[in-house]
């Protein structure tokens, strides 16, 4: 299906409207997964030309986002990953847990950006970043695009070498997220060592369900379950 490329308009009005020279866009993946941690690219790219066919990873097959990956590694001027385990999303939530990646990113980066680009509508960094929030960014702007699918390709071989010793699970095909083998093995096996055990699939696993993880949520507040899928998927 074709698709409107990326552009640089985000970009080039940050820098007319706030002075900024070094923007970051920012993306995430994993949100999503029953397993493993979510990951957080950072990627400077400056107002450069981008690859051919650079879009939201979603969009692109393994092979050509495979590709695209290592293409973009050595195009961009500059990026990072930052990882929040499974134990500190269980901790923490997933809000707490995007920042903490988000953040290890952005300080990775050689030189701190003056601004951020983050896909979404949700600012999950805050201050002291100056952030800007665009909605289908990884489809729109170029440092999003390539923070996506640098993003996506890293994390995918992350899960894959976790599942070396969990065959049954099938992490080098899902990523830890929800499958049909994935759900299969859940019921058969139980959690790995990697899976977030304060998630909502807990709930229709009768026989793991005592080791689900209740967080305390001091100020009152609702745990987190956006982005988890129910065990009836």
């Amino acid at each position: 299906m074709p698709y409107e490329p990326p552009t640089h308009t985000v970009e080039r009005s940050l820098r007319a409207t706030t002075g900024a020279k070094i923007i970051a866009g920012v993306d995430e993946v994993g949100r999503g997964a029953w397993a493993g941690p979510v990951t957080v690219c950072a990627a400077v790219t400056g107002l450069r030309r981008p690859p051919e066919g650079l879009t939201d990873s979603k969009l692109l097959t393994v092979k050509r986002r495979t590709v695209l990956a290592e293409e973009l590694q050595k195009w961009v001027t500059s990026y990072a990953l930052g990882h929040a385990s499974h134990e500190e999303i269980d901790e923490q939530g997933m809000t707490a847990a995007l920042r903490l990646a988000a953040v290890r990113a952005l300080e990775a980066l050689p030189v701190r950006p003056d601004a951020v680009i983050l896909d979404g509508k949700h600012d999950y960094l805050g201050t002291p970043w100056k952030v800007r929030t665009v909605i289908k960014g990884d489809r729109s702007c170029v440092a999003v695009a390539a923070a996506s699918v640098i993003a996506k390709v890293q994390r995918d071989k992350m899960m894959a070498e976790l599942g070396i010793d969990h065959a049954d699970f099938g992490f080098a095909d899902n990523a830890g997220y929800p499958s049909p083998v994935h759900k299969a093995a859940l019921e058969e096996r139980g959690p790995t060592p990697y899976h977030r055990l304060s998630w909502a699939y807990l709930d229709a696993l009768p026989q793991w369900r005592h080791l689900k993880k209740a967080r305390s949520w001091a100020d009152g507040s609702v745990p987190e379950i956006e982005g988890q899928l129910g065990f009836d998927f």
